[in-house]
């Protein structure tokens, strides 16, 4: 249709019901729902702004898309013993791909890394003694979009770090059990001419389908049938939920686990909040201490 007809409220209305269902007509998901309006918003200021339209018809009608769950469902994390059940039964997924990405699936679990963050890790990030604690330092993204979305035409395209500025780096301290992963990974496997750990066979980056698949699987092999039917570690990004919640429990300043995951640290807490267990208890005892004195 002409764009012009957007500035009709009923039109703008019903492309905004639109994006609120899925292609099968049943509601979409919160967050999905927010995100596609953002976009449809920058799209009709863009849209202003080269005079194609006389003012955003976004304001002229008042929807307000659903409200999304701010913070980690607790049904959703992973508790050690189960972590390593599953990134044991990643192993015994296929032939080669399931053991290729184990160490990667490791170090969203292990280190709180976002997938793309894994991604995009490369052996120079990687600071891995023979002994102790290690390092990784991350310095970019490689996250999935479709090839026409991408500078460099390919499905991954290098990025900054999220939330941060293009150039800036984080570091994260890894303990020795995925220093150990790690190590044995690069002998294995070896690295990609740029460096980086985590490929196919090929050369080419996992597919976020191709990793998703093969989690699946790990999940029907490491879990119940109850649990797998639960929302109990559904997607891999859930490692990453189990990895922050564990430092939070274990007592991690909540300044150091937000510089560590890639958080602020209003948003740690506020995503975190359900996930913290044994804080009421602590914090009565606090109290009845500081009432006593």
């Amino acid at each position: 249709m002409p764009l012009v007809d957007l500035m009709e409220p009923a039109v703008i209305r019903s492309a905004l019901d639109a994006i609120a269902l899925r292609f099968d007509g049943e509601p979409a998901a919160a967050n999905t729902v927010r995100r596609k309006r953002a976009v449809l918003h920058h799209m009709m200021e863009s849209a202003a702004e080269l005079k194609k339209l006389p003012a955003n018809p976004l304001h002229a009608v008042k929807w307000k898309p659903p409200k999304a769950a701010g913070a980690v469902d607790p049904r959703t994390v992973v508790n050690p013993a189960q972590a390593r059940a599953l990134l044991d039964a990643v192993t015994q997924v296929g032939r080669t791909r399931g053991p290729r990405m184990m160490a990667m699936f490791a170090c969203v679990y292990y280190a709180a890394l976002r997938p793309e963050e894994a991604s995009g890790l490369c052996q120079q990030n990687c600071d891995l003694p023979a002994e102790g604690w290690g390092l990784i330092t991350l310095e970019k993204a490689r996250p999935q979009a479709n090839k026409r979305w991408t500078n460099s035409g390919e499905t991954h395209d290098e990025r900054g770090l999220k939330h941060r500025a293009k150039d800036d780096t984080r570091e994260i301290p890894i303990p020795p059990v995925l220093v150990a992963i790690l190590r044995e990974h690069i002998e294995t496997y070896g690295t990609a001419k740029d460096g980086r750990l985590f490929r196919t066979s090929k050369g080419r980056p996992f597919s976020s389908s191709a990793y998703s698949a093969v989690w699946q699987e790990a999940r029907r092999l490491a879990f119940t049938v109850e649990q797998v039917a639960s929302p109990l570690a559904a997607r891999p990004y859930d490692l990453r939920h189990a990895a922050v919640s564990l430092w939070l429990n274990a007592g991690v300043p909540p300044t150091e686990v937000a510089q560590r995951a890639g958080h602020g640290v209003d948003v740690l807490l506020r995503v975190y909040a359900k996930c913290i267990e044994g804080q009421r208890a602590r914090a009565n005892g606090q109290i009845s201490n500081a009432l006593e004195t």
